[in-house]
C-alpha cells in the first residue's frame, strides 16, 4: 500500500478528477453563501405555530438534517421526523412544517413527499439548488432555500454539508424551533477553516489524524459507533465511507447496541481480520454513556476487534458535531485514494437511477 499519495497533492489531483477536495476545502466558503441567500428569507407567521417537523430527503441531502435532530435533541420544540422515502406520516397536516431537502430539487421520491405534503396543506419550505422544488417554490412563493453550488464544485450532494446543515439550523431558528446564538454561524466559518488546516493536505501523516484512520481502513469493514448529539455525525461519516471510498460501512449508537451488538462479534470468525471499529468519544455524553464507552472498548479488545477511539477536543456540542464531521469526510476521502478511486462518481447509484427511471 503506497500511503505516500496522501501528502502529495499532484498525485491527489491526478486521482481526484472530480474535484473533491476542493469541496472539503471549501466548507466555509459554502456556509457563506447559504447565509448570504437566506438574509432575506422570511416565514408566515403560521409556519411558527407547527406542532411536528418533518424533513424530506434522501441520501446525502437528509445528512444535515440526521446531526441536526440529534443535535438539538433536547432543545427542539416541537417532534421532527426525517422521511427518507415517497410517502408522509399519516399525521401531517396543516400544523406540520414540513422542509422538502432535494441537493439536485429532483429526486423523485422527495417530489412525491411534495405532492403528499400539498395535499394534506402543510406549512412546506424548500431547500435545494434547483431543479421542480426550486421552481414550485418560486412559482407559490413558498419559503426557499436556493443556492448556487458553486462552492461545491465535484457536485456531490454529500460534500455540500455547508449548504445543508447550516441552511436546515437557520431555517429552523427563524421558524422558532431551535434558538441559534449570534455568532454561532461565524463560529462554524472559523472552525470549518481550523480543521482544513488540521485534516487537510497540508498535514501530513504524522500529525494529521484523518489521514491515519484512512490507512487504518484499508481491507476493513468499518462501523462509526457514537451517540447522543453526535449520532447524526456517525450516520454521515457511514455514508460518505459508503459512496466516497466504496467501502463497506455501517453505524451503531450507544446505548443500543450494548443490548444486542456485542453478542455477534463472535462470528464470523473473519470479523478479527475483517473489522474496524471507530469510537467517537466526548465529554459532553451523559456519564453513564462515557462508562459504557470504556466497557465496549474492554468488549472489543476480549474479541480481538481493531478499533481506533477519539475524543472530542472541541468544547461545545455544535463545534464537536463540525469536529467530527470534517475529521471524517476527510477519512473517506483519503480511503478512497488508498484504493485509488476517484471518490467522486458513484456507478452503482447512477445505474440504478436509470434502470428505476426506465
Amino acid at each position: 500500500m503506497n500511503t505516500k499519495i496522501l501528502d502529495s497533492l499532484d498525485d491527489i489531483r491526478k486521482l481526484d478528477g472530480s474535484g473533491m477536495l476542493d469541496s472539503l476545502e471549501l466548507l466555509p466558503a459554502q456556509v457563506e453563501e447559504i447565509v448570504q441567500s437566506a438574509s432575506k428569507l422570511r416565514f408566515p407567521v403560521g409556519y411558527k405555530r407547527a406542532k411536528n417537523i418533518v424533513v424530506a430527503g434522501m441520501g446525502g441531502s437528509a445528512l444535515g438534517a440526521h446531526i441536526i435532530k440529534s443535535l438539538f435533541f433536547k432543545e427542539l420544540t416541537v417532534p421532527m421526523e426525517i422521511v427518507n422515502g415517497y410517502h408522509l406520516p399519516a399525521y401531517v397536516g396543516k400544523d406540520t412544517f414540513v422542509l422538502l431537502s432535494s441537493y439536485s430539487g429532483a429526486t423523485e421520491e422527495t417530489i412525491s413527499a411534495l405532492e403528499a405534503a400539498k395535499a394534506k396543506k402543510a406549512k412546506i419550505a424548500v431547500i435545494t439548488s434547483g431543479g421542480r422544488l426550486a421552481k414550485w417554490a418560486r412559482a407559490t412563493k413558498a419559503p426557499a432555500l436556493i443556492f448556487t453550488t458553486a462552492n461545491n464544485p465535484c457536485g456531490s450532494p454529500r460534500m455540500g454539508l455547508g449548504y445543508s446543515i447550516v441552511g436546515q439550523l437557520i431555517l429552523f431558528a427563524k421558524t422558532g424551533f431551535i434558538r441559534l446564538p449570534a455568532g454561532e454561524i461565524n463560529a462554524i466559518i472559523h472552525l470549518f477553516k481550523k480543521f482544513n488546516a488540521e485534516f487537510g493536505v497540508v498535514a501530513r501523516q504524522q500529525e494529521n489524524i484523518a489521514k491515519r484512520l484512512a490507512i487504518k481502513t484499508v481491507d476493513k469493514t468499518v462501523w462509526f459507533i457514537g451517540a447522543e448529539h453526535l449520532a447524526g455525525n456517525m450516520h454521515t461519516a457511514a455514508n460518505q465511507m459508503n459512496e466516497n471510498a466504496k467501502r463497506f460501512a455501517g453505524y451503531f449508537l450507544l446505548p443500543e447496541l450494548n443490548h444486542h451488538l456485542m453478542e455477534g462479534l463472535l462470528h464470523p470468525k473473519t470479523n478479527k481480520e475483517n473489522l474496524l471499529f471507530v469510537l467517537v468519544e466526548s465529554d459532553l455524553y451523559d456519564h453513564k454513556i462515557q462508562k459504557r464507552m470504556a466497557i465496549t472498548k474492554k468488549v472489543l479488545e476480549k474479541n480481538r476487534i481493531d478499533f481506533v477511539s477519539y475524543k472530542c477536543q472541541e468544547d461545545g456540542a455544535v463545534a464537536q458535531a463540525m469536529e467530527i464531521l470534517s475529521w471524517l469526510s476527510y477519512t473517506s476521502f483519503y480511503s478512497a485514494l488508498l484504493e485509488k478511486i476517484d471518490p467522486t462518481p458513484i456507478p452503482f447509484v447512477d445505474y440504478f437511477k436509470k434502470e428505476i427511471g426506465k
